[in-house]
């Protein structure tokens, strides 16, 4: 949300010189706790975000033993595994303005527990229906959690770090991907099924909002908030608005493609294509996941410290989210040996840290009064395509099926084809004024 990205820093304040009048107001500096109980309360906040990341990537692993037990076919799981992008990326917007007008301790605290809920339904499914309405219940639960996270920072820490800080936000929620890797694909094999899986998830989540509840506490705003706050009904009229700028469409096409193929791959058809291409057991596909969410965890800083600058920035981004395309098409027919399906996902899991260049790049294309309802558009758009991709892809592989293709070669091309045609569609579209007229070269 916009006002959550650009909440109001700490000013300082006079104080009463008397002895005896009442308490002095606080400065910015006898107001703000020490790094140590910031760092505290921020690492707390980033468990309930490292367990969103570990819901969103467990499809893959649980896929096998989903479809053993319910007879699932690839169209149910990926409409099952789109369930979460879609809850969550709709929720998006919702939660942003809650955690404007309530806080991000209460709403952190009122939603997560759809979360725990939600896993400990799916542990105790007695069949599909309740699968979806748990997911649903853990998309929802799970929305706030990174928005909670970089708001503090913006609050909390100097503005100057922001960018550094949400970095390292990021990264320290990845783990939660590196759980649903080796860990959770032993703990299925080896530790009762899926379910177990989910039941250990529901425990960690009552655990992250046990430690959130008893941790977290934000420190009184030493300025007073806006006379006049957003409602919600002005934030669903601003998102409107912002789809009448021309530029803001192809930025939202390649938003809903990027992380969505990435994620369609490393969340839902990973484990899939290993296991029935070449036979791999669970574990060994848990590795594969494993080394994939170590790559995630860096490609971004390194594509960030890589970025060319505003003028050429778009070109990057066009012509790496081509080659991605590329790589999908290849794995869609390469079978020659496991080891060589294995680096190329490895490759691609490189290449994907282009994604941060995006964000760059929707910042450059906005003013400042839009910049941060920009990006919260962004992200919807992200996990909205999230749950469209792996919807789409599971209909696709059913499709294959019944014509008797190879389900898994469907799929990598139709995720080849979308994220081609969506970087067409980024290059000739419209671009913002405000980069066009930095540009260096031609695109």
């Amino acid at each position: 949300m916009s006002s959550s990205s650009s909440a109001p820093q700490p000013t300082p304040k006079s104080t009463p010189a008397a002895a005896s009048a009442p308490a002095p107001t606080p400065t910015a500096d006898s107001g703000r706790p020490p790094n140590r109980v910031l760092w505290a309360m921020l690492l707390t906040l980033l468990s309930g975000f490292a367990l969103s990341q570990a819901f969103r990537t467990t499809t893959a692993i649980l896929a096998q033993g989903l479809t053993a037990e319910f007879g699932l076919s690839p169209g149910s799981l990926g409409a099952f595994a789109g369930l979460f992008g879609l809850s969550f990326g709709v929720a998006q917007l919702l939660m942003g303005v809650g955690l404007d007008l309530w806080g991000l301790r209460r709403t952190v605290l009122t939603a997560f527990p759809l979360a725990i809920g939600g896993a400990a339904l799916s542990a105790a499914a007695p069949g599909y229906a309740w699968l979806m309405v748990g997911q649903l219940m853990i998309g929802v639960g799970c929305s706030p959690a990174f928005l909670a996270c970089t708001l503090f920072i913006a609050r909390h820490f100097p503005a100057d770090r922001f960018a550094y800080l949400s970095g390292v936000a990021m990264g320290v929620g990845g783990l939660g991907l590196l759980f649903t890797g080796t860990p959770l694909a032993w703990l299925v094999q080896h530790g009762g099924g899926w379910r177990t899986g989910y039941a250990v998830l529901a425990v960690l989540s009552a655990l992250s909002w046990l430690l959130i509840w008893l941790r977290v506490h934000e420190p009184a705003p030493l300025v007073p908030p806006p006379a006049q706050r957003e409602t919600w009904g002005q934030a669903l009229l601003g998102f409107g608005q912002l789809l009448t700028v021309p530029h803001t469409w192809g930025i939202l096409l390649l938003g809903m493609s990027g992380y969505a193929a990435f994620l369609s791959l490393r969340g839902l058809w990973l484990a899939p294509l290993l296991m029935d291409r070449y036979h791999l057991t669970l574990v060994d596909s848990g590795n594969v996941a494993l080394g994939l969410s170590l790559i995630a965890l860096f490609a971004p800083g390194l594509a960030g410290r890589l970025d060319p600058g505003i003028g050429r920035r778009r070109r990057w981004i066009g012509n790496a989210s081509l080659l991605m395309a590329g790589l999908f098409a290849l794995l869609a027919f390469l079978r020659v040996h496991p080891a060589a399906s294995v680096l190329l996902i490895l490759l691609m899991g490189l290449l994907s840290g282009y994604g941060v260049l995006q964000y760059a790049d929707v910042r450059a294309s906005y003013p400042p009064a839009l910049t941060g309802r920009a990006l919260s558009a962004y992200t919807m758009a992200m996990f909205l395509g999230v749950a469209l991709m792996q919807w789409f892809t599971g209909i696709v592989a059913t499709g294959a099926q019944r014509l008797g293709w190879d389900a898994h070669t469907a799929v990598m091309l139709a995720i080849a084809a979308w994220l081609a045609l969506a970087s067409v569609a980024f290059r000739f579209l419209p671009v913002s004024s405000l980069v066009s007229s930095q540009a260096s070269e031609p695109r």
